[in-house]
C-alpha cells in the first residue's frame, strides 16, 4: 500500500501538490539511462484536456538540462480532476526525495 500512497500523492511521492502553489502539481520523473531528476509541474486550470472517458488527460515529454534521453509523462485525472494513473514511457517516476537528493550532488 506505501508505494500507491508515494505514487498519489501521499509522503511526498508523485502526484504532489503544494500550498504555496495551488493551481500546481508536480511529478518527478528520470528518464532511462539518465542519473537526472527532472521536476515536471502540471497546472491544474490550463494543462489537462478533455479525454474520451470523461476524465481528463495530460500528456508532457520531459528531458533535463545535464540528460539528452527524453521520455514521456501521462497523466490521468477523473471528472474532479483527481489524480487517477500515471505512466511513464522511457523512464521512471520517483518522489521528491529523489529529486532532493539529485539536486544536492550537483554542483553549484
Amino acid at each position: 500500500m506505501g508505494i500507491f500512497k508515494r505514487l498519489f500523492g501521499g509522503g511526498g511521492g508523485a502526484g504532489q501538490k503544494s500550498s504555496d502553489d495551488p493551481n500546481g502539481m508536480y511529478f518527478y520523473v528520470q528518464p532511462r539511462g539518465c542519473d537526472e531528476v527532472v521536476r515536471i509541474r502540471i497546472n491544474m486550470m490550463n494543462d489537462p484536456s478533455q479525454h474520451d472517458d470523461g476524465g481528463y488527460w495530460v500528456h508532457k515529454v520531459v528531458r533535463g538540462n545535464k540528460c539528452l534521453q527524453s521520455a514521456e509523462l501521462d497523466v490521468y485525472f477523473d471528472s474532479n480532476r483527481r489524480l487517477k494513473n500515471t505512466n511513464v514511457k522511457n523512464g521512471t517516476v520517483v518522489d521528491a526525495a529523489a529529486y532532493d537528493a539529485w539536486r544536492a550532488d550537483q554542483p553549484n
